[in-house]
């Protein structure tokens, strides 16, 4: 445990759910880990106990990436914590793969309905179709533009064209829209949106006062912090600034809710760690200023901020991030950008 994990209280001490297995965190509310090809290794999946127009069974929010080992945990799942009762509806908290992977798989075993906001339906459904502007492809001139010039690394990421449409073969074609605010009866419990900006589109955490129980998704992590990107697709953005911004939303919960977050362990103390991410990106924006008193390109930038080897998945959310940090400076107004003769996009002191 490092230091700024130690500042917060894990309930459920060492315990992780085995695969297949559900362990309960709360009245009603199941804990599923499932595994990930990934350096980040698994995702926690939360399962419902719920009732819909007089059937009793489950709702799934989020399900895991579409691999055999993932579907082949659902089925124990299914067989055994939920003793064959049904998926009533399947939410997503946003539209990354690990957390849409499986959606349309378990919506139409069950002819369940598929709860979502808009952005992060349009987006899943995009980028599974891969349509020009979120497909692989596209994001090779963005990332040249910003200093990644290695022939092999570029490759690499060519060769990841289909990474999306591997991991989320098919999203369902209708969706049950989630808004900002709104409150969604789960079992006996009322669940309050609260939507979050900068890590995806419109990413949807839920809360529930009854319960004290926040599922932050990707927004609020106990251990790591929550990338954020500027993308091709929104090659102006400010995504920091939208990330910062948007955990202001979590301000009115109680410090003692328990978070039930996509990765890394439920956990006491969200007050505490969104001041430890604020820390964080406080730091990193000094470091990129910093370096900034030369013109830096955002791949100059990857190395300040992630001090260690990076495969091709890795540099790409590596590079997104490092141009985050440059944006938001850029738009405080404390950085200038500058096209070289190179076509490379570098930023330095105003």
């Amino acid at each position: 445990m490092n230091p700024l994990e130690s500042e917060l209280s894990y309930p459920f001490a060492e315990l992780l759910p085995a695969p297949g297995s559900v362990e309960e965190v709360a009245p009603g509310v199941g804990w599923l880990r499932m595994p990930l090809p990934f350096a980040l290794d698994h995702i926690n999946l939360w399962l419902l106990r719920d009732e819909r127009e007089g059937k009793s069974g489950y709702t799934v929010i989020d399900c895991g990436v579409a691999t055999d080992a993932t579907r082949a945990n659902w089925e124990q799942v299914l067989a055994g914590a939920m003793d064959n009762q049904p998926v009533l509806r399947v939410l997503a908290t946003h539209c990354h793969p690990d957390h849409v992977g499986l959606s349309h798989w378990l919506c139409e075993r069950f002819n369940a309905p598929f709860w979502l906001t808009a952005g992060e339906f349009g987006f899943a459904r995009m980028m599974a179709a891969a349509l020009p502007g979120v497909d692989g492809p596209s994001a090779i001139p963005h990332f040249e533009r910003h200093g990644l010039r290695d022939p092999a690394m570029l490759e690499q990421m060519r060769s990841r064209r289909n990474y999306y449409p591997s991991l989320v073969p098919a999203v369902p074609a209708a969706y049950s829209r989630l808004q900002d605010g709104q409150k969604v009866a789960i079992g006996a419990a009322a669940w309050r949106v609260i939507t979050g900006f900068g890590h995806s589109p419109e990413h949807a955490s839920l809360y529930s006062e009854e319960l004290n129980v926040l599922v932050s998704g990707d927004m609020v992590l106990p251990r790591i912090s929550t990338n954020v990107s500027v993308f091709a697709v929104e090659p102006e953005g400010n995504p920091l600034q939208q990330y910062l911004d948007s955990l202001d939303k979590f301000a009115d919960l109680p410090d003692d809710v328990l978070v039930l977050p996509s990765h890394g362990k439920p956990f006491r103390g969200l007050h505490t760690r969104i001041a430890q991410l604020r820390a964080h990106h406080v730091a990193r924006l000094a470091e990129v200023l910093e370096a900034c008193r030369t013109p830096q390109s955002a791949m100059d930038i990857v190395p300040i901020m992630f001090r260690r080897q990076l495969d091709a998945h890795q540099l790409s959310f590596a590079l997104g991030e490092a141009l985050a940090h440059l944006h938001k400076l850029w738009n405080d107004g404390m950085l200038r950008r500058v096209t070289g003769d190179d076509g490379v996009v570098r930023f330095a002191l105003t």
